[in-house]
């Protein structure tokens, strides 16, 4: 059981995350000051997302495939908020 079904339901509670975050600016200013993911994600779990490592890992890889040739320039390891979106991590 699960598969498919358990990643749907986790990609949702990202999703539900981020439209929260942008709104929320003092939830989005404590996971932008959050030391590393691990801290991230307990934030996010602490606020009620039944999110993973993984959800935030696979958005932040879709966001960062996205990303204009300037924005990976700026890249330069921890944390990247790319302008199009609330929140993503990326470890360089």
């Amino acid at each position: 059981m699960g598969g498919s079904c358990d990643y749907a339901m986790s990609a949702e509670q990202l999703t539900a995350l981020l439209a929260k975050l942008k709104d929320d600016t003092g939830l989005l200013q404590k996971l932008k000051d959050a030391a590393d993911l691990d801290a991230a994600v307990a934030m996010a779990q602490e606020a009620g997302f039944d999110v993973s490592k993984a959800d935030w890992l696979k958005h932040q890889a879709k966001e960062t495939l996205e990303l204009t040739d300037a924005e990976l320039e700026g890249v330069a390891g921890g944390f990247f908020l790319p302008n199009n979106s609330a929140l993503s991590f990326c470890y360089c």
